[in-house]
């Protein structure tokens, strides 16, 4: 059970069954784990950031002291964009742990993902539907995620970001189908040529999993700037 703000390294990480990662859980800390610990409750929470296997794998310190810890008073913020996930799905580094990752006491399928139309306009809104079951025998949650890429864009973008997510509670057995809708404006890009954001045209992929890392399916789709 770890109880921390943030990443710690993990050098034992192969030696234990299993990893609780608390975090600063306040006067009520020693009951929830509890519940959690004796399987009272299942699991569904989601790691909001990555943990990396080492701390050189952090976008920030990969550009040597100049960009951190700085030199004397001044510190460059050299990753850009590339923060966080983005910066390890984009140079391809694996992670200790991925954002959006998070296991429970059951286990889940999801299938028959789709999209609501296959060609879109600034001014729409994709929805992705999709089939969730619980294909264990404990009731659980699990976080449908949503991330969008454009793999030919004309500027530097992360492989993948964050759009649209869903926490869905199950029963044992239980199947449910979900939607997600993300408006395609969420797509732009802020120019900086121009001080505005601007939605670039052309094929983005949609990939739907439970965490950055790990995806069930990719769809494609086709956007227009009208």
């Amino acid at each position: 059970v770890l109880i921390s703000g943030n990443a710690v390294s993990m050098p034992w990480v192969d030696e234990v069954r299993g990893i609780l990662q608390a975090w600063y859980g306040g006067s009520m800390a020693g009951h929830a784990l509890a519940d959690i610990l004796s399987g009272d409750v299942s699991p569904s929470g989601k790691l909001p950031f990555t943990f990396p296997e080492t701390l050189v794998e952090n976008a920030a310190h990969s550009f040597g002291e100049a960009s951190y810890p700085g030199i004397k008073k001044d510190q460059q913020y050299m990753e850009g964009i590339f923060v966080g996930y983005r910066w390890h799905e984009t140079k391809k580094i694996k992670p200790l742990f991925p954002f959006g990752f998070g296991l429970s006491y059951t286990s889940f399928k999801i299938s028959q993902l789709n999209t609501n139309a296959k060609n879109y306009g600034s001014q729409d809104t994709v929805t992705i539907s999709f089939e969730i079951e619980n294909t264990g025998t404990r009731a659980g949650a699990e976080v449908v995620q949503v991330y969008m890429g454009k793999p030919d864009s004309e500027i530097e973008r992360p492989t993948r970001e964050l759009k649209g997510f869903q926490k869905l509670d199950l029963k044992p057995g239980e199947s449910q189908t979900a939607e997600i809708s993300i408006p395609v404006s969420s797509f732009r890009y802020y120019n900086e040529d121009i001080s505005d954001w601007q939605l670039e045209p052309g094929v983005y992929s949609l990939y739907v999993g439970n965490a950055s890392d790990h995806t069930y399916s990719t769809l494609e789709i086709a956007v227009s700037r009208d």
